[in-house]
């Protein structure tokens, strides 16, 4: 027992082994990512680990929203720039698409979709608080424009509803690599879109 209460006094803060993880994911794919593996990269034993998180299911949610609070305060800093609502919405959609085949937060996200089908009423509520977040900013964002006369007048939640969709597929084909679908030529269809639906 004494053991085991030294081993998590000298583990790794939490942050460390999320930030672990989403290395190996970047380096070596989602498929290398084992309880074992991770434990080896910051020297915890996988039990450890099994302790900290409960399941792998866990760990890959936890590491998804730590990634997530990093990519927000992004948003956040990109969303605050004193420029048009355009060219933030512009830097909003570069955020949201990957950057490219097997992009490791949208190979996470995948995986945490996938695994929704199974996941508890919890693990539902902290994934539709992660997509919340980026949908209210981008509904605000979209308000914003129209209020001050950038944008045509549009419902701004339902604009951001049906944004988000378009995105959310562009993005898993760039993510998979599918042909045709690289990131540029996906930016391009919909800063299109976005001219065709937005421009006063």
């Amino acid at each position: 027992m004494a053991d085991a209460a030294r081993a998590r006094r000298n583990a790794p803060p939490r942050e460390e082994v999320l930030a672990a993880a989403m290395e190996m994911i970047a380096e070596r794919g989602l498929e290398k990512l084992t309880m074992a593996a991770l434990g080896r990269e910051v020297g915890m034993s996988s039990g450890h680990l099994l302790y900290y998180f409960g399941s792998k299911d866990e760990l890959l949610l936890r590491t998804l929203e730590w990634s997530e609070s990093r990519l927000g305060a992004e948003r956040g800093r990109l969303l605050a720039r004193g420029v048009s609502a355009r060219e933030r919405l512009d830097a909003y959609v570069g955020l949201y698409v990957p950057d490219g085949h097997r992009d490791p937060h949208w190979t996470l996200w995948l995986e945490v979709w996938n695994r929704s089908l199974t996941a508890d009423e919890d693990g539902r509520e902290r994934q539709a608080a992660i997509e919340g977040a980026w949908h209210r900013d981008l509904a605000a964002l979209v308000a914003e424009g129209v209020s001050r006369g950038e944008f045509r007048p549009v419902d701004a939640d339902r604009f951001a509803t049906r944004l988000r969709a378009l995105l959310d597929g562009f993005a898993i084909h760039v993510a998979i690599g599918l042909r045709g679908t690289g990131r540029e030529r996906v930016l391009g269809h919909v800063r299109d879109f976005l001219d065709e639906s937005l421009n006063r």
